[in-house]
């Protein structure tokens, strides 16, 4: 294909269509999926379906409340919370270990998104599976084109039912008439089970984080007076986080604060993180905030242990920590030497030592550090996404 030709159809790819999206739920992060398809939304039409869940229940307050919620957006119907922009909460019951349930969750399921497709006059619609929780119905929407973009190992989260999910997850590569992949190593892996697998690393929102660079950016009040420096982390804290490498960072420097913005998962123990005086948890706080807490940080960390799951991982906050400016310390993944740009740690005592070195080496926000990674944004990833998706629907002779 020439050069010309390949312009040409990543400018007329995925415009003017109707798109089933299965994702995580519309309102919670903004993570690289919600950044794809409000994207996408500009040029296509989106119904948004939230999560029918990777794992069974528990019994706790955290997943009780997510039921509360899920039963409240049901009874909102279909919401248009962006221009072309529908969200679904729909009704399922994700005990993935009974097929009498699994059997009764594809009907409910189906039926919920045909309805909100008829409702919406969806025609010729792709789905777009973020979940392998859709494969039952993906494919059975009458769709003109499926699509499964797989961000995660998700059978080697610690809280899922590995195997079941494997199984969907094989039963969707196998259905879809492609996957788009965000590591190489899911990548490599992917490909095994469906020959039209393709690449494309997250991108990141840098016009919102580089304004940590920003005189004008206001720090919020609680990281603003806490004594310096600043080592700091935004995200989950579950059990996919170093938290022995956090707490060495804090004891190397009683002085200074270690700072955890991001709320804990139900099921890890963070109780040594509050045992160590100078580390301050500050709760989630909204996106919007992010770049203000970012302009209080001196280093960023992200200490990630090594498994199956994190090798496979595509940490979208590094990216983000970079288009802030900042320095940053990482746990030695593949995807994160494929950026470039960050200290490699292995130990804990090697956080310290490369956390040291970054205090010593213009901490803090720098908007030349910052523009290193200007090109990694994600109109240019959904600009490649385009690309993909058109070759693949014209080599299954369909019509873009």
């Amino acid at each position: 294909m020439r050069r010309s030709d390949e312009m040409d159809l990543s400018k007329r790819a995925l415009r003017g269509r109707d798109l089933v999206v299965f994702s995580n739920d519309w309102d919670g992060d903004p993570l690289s999926k919600v950044h794809i398809m409000r994207i996408l939304s500009r040029d296509n039409r989106v119904l948004w379906v939230n999560s029918i869940g990777n794992r069974a229940p528990k019994v706790n307050a955290h997943d009780a409340n997510r039921i509360i919620r899920k039963l409240k957006s049901f009874s909102e119907g279909i919401r248009e919370v962006e221009p072309n922009l529908h969200v679904l909460a729909p009704l399922a019951i994700p005990f993935y270990g009974s097929e009498t349930v699994r059997h009764a969750n594809r009907h409910l399921l189906r039926l919920q998104v045909l309805r909100a497709m008829k409702q919406l006059k969806f025609e010729r619609p792709i789905s777009w599976s973020f979940l392998p929780a859709s494969a039952p119905v993906s494919g059975t929407l009458g769709e003109d084109f499926v699509v499964y973009h797989c961000v995660d190992e998700f059978s080697a989260f610690s809280d899922t039912n590995g195997k079941h999910i494997a199984e969907l997850e094989e039963r969707l590569l196998r259905r879809a008439d492609m996957c788009i992949t965000s590591a190489e190593r899911l990548y490599e892996n992917k490909k095994k089970l469906n020959a039209r697998t393709v690449l494309v690393r997250h991108g990141t929102d840098f016009t919102h984080f580089v304004k940590a660079c920003d005189a004008q950016t206001k720090v919020p009040e609680d990281i603003a007076k806490l004594p310096k420096p600043i080592i700091g982390f935004f995200g989950l804290v579950a059990d996919w986080i170093d938290q022995d490498a956090i707490v060495a960072c804090a004891k190397a420097h009683p002085e200074g604060s270690v700072v955890i913005v991001g709320k804990t998962t139900p099921d890890c123990d963070d109780s040594k993180l509050r045992a160590q005086p100078n580390i301050h948890m500050l709760g989630r706080k909204p996106y919007a905030d992010l770049p203000g807490y970012n302009k209080a940080f001196d280093v960023a960390l992200n200490p990630f242990v090594i498994n199956e799951l994190t090798l496979n991982s595509n940490p979208l906050k590094v990216r983000e920590y970079l288009a802030s400016g900042l320095p940053v310390v990482s746990s030695d993944l593949p995807e994160v030497r494929k950026v470039g740009l960050c200290r490699i740690a292995t130990t804990p005592e090697d956080y310290v030592k490369q956390v040291n070195a970054a205090l010593a080496d213009n901490p803090g926000p720098n908007r030349e550090r910052a523009e290193k990674i200007f090109h990694e944004s994600w109109e240019a990833r959904v600009a490649e996404i385009r690309q993909h998706v058109g070759e693949a629907m014209l080599a299954a002779g369909k019509k873009l």
